[in-house]
């Protein structure tokens, strides 16, 4: 079955997850949502899958507003991943019943448990504690693949009770306060203009202007900007100097730049950009 999958990806965990996969079925392309800006998309692919990264908890923006422009057929089998560090919580219920407002039917949703790369709450994870993760997943994307291979309905993953219930809310009340959220980003001496914040941000919010990054209060909280400079110059608040960055160790910045909105899109899947 020829699939077609749609990542969304700041540091590198779900487009990872997406290259995975796409090994391992049959026959599958790689597309990155956040550069497809048509009104309407229409994966002429028999399957269709969903990769993305957990934010607050919940389903990322544009995720949603892809979803509100995608149109898939009865016939197609649609499935989705939430990558998460730990928490999936009812990430795969609400984006189920986003699609379900849409007409459209989930045949599954899987989350996978990746390192985090949310900085204000520390650092990296040493890199055996990464690698335990990295094994682990691999496992469940076996079986995920099988899964869409077969083409399965099954029940989306979802985390305990307290989670779906406590999480969600808090996701409900932060959604509309995300974009704004930037206000606690800046550069610090050691920039050096190299722009590559400006290019790999998936949601455009960072420009360049007089050699130094402005945000433009459209963020999403996937923290591409200050995990991929080289100089390790863009600073979260006051608590993120000197902690260790993540971007997944197998993703390249060539790769990641490659599949930017500004750029020129990854190849097949199994091709290294």
């Amino acid at each position: 079955m020829k699939t077609t999958l749609f990542f969304y990806s700041g540091t590198g965990n779900a487009l990872w997850t997406a290259e995975k996969i796409a090994v391992r079925l049959e026959s599958a392309d790689i597309d990155a949502l956040a550069r497809r800006r048509e009104k309407v998309v229409r994966p002429p692919s028999p399957g269709v899958g969903l990769i993305f990264p957990v934010h607050i908890w919940g389903v990322p923006p544009p995720v949603l507003n892809f979803i509100d422009r995608l149109e898939v057929a009865p016939d197609q089998y649609l499935f989705a991943v939430a990558v998460h560090a730990g928490q999936v919580a009812a990430t795969l219920v609400r984006l189920q019943k986003h699609l379900r407002a849409r007409g459209l039917f989930l045949s599954s949703g899987f989350s996978l448990n990746l390192p985090s790369n949310y900085i204000p709450w520390g650092g990296a994870d040493p890199p055996d504690a990464q690698q335990r993760k990295f094994a682990a997943a691999l496992g469940k994307i076996e079986a995920v693949a099988g899964a869409v291979r077969r083409r399965e309905c099954l029940p989306v993953e979802k985390g305990p009770f307290w989670q779906n219930g406590i999480l969600s809310l808090f996701y409900r009340l932060t959604l509309p306060r995300v974009a704004k959220m930037d206000k606690s980003f800046f550069a610090d001496a050691a920039c050096s203009s190299c722009g590559i914040c400006e290019k790999i941000c998936p949601a455009r919010n960072v420009r360049m202007i007089d050699g130094r990054p402005v945000w433009q209060r459209r963020c999403e909280q996937c923290f591409a900007c200050l995990q991929w400079c080289p100089e390790e110059a863009i600073q979260y608040g006051r608590g993120t100097r000197g902690r260790k960055r993540y971007h997944h160790p197998e993703i390249t910045l060539a790769r990641m730049l490659a599949w930017a909105p500004s750029g020129k899109g990854g190849g097949r899947a199994g091709e290294k950009a």
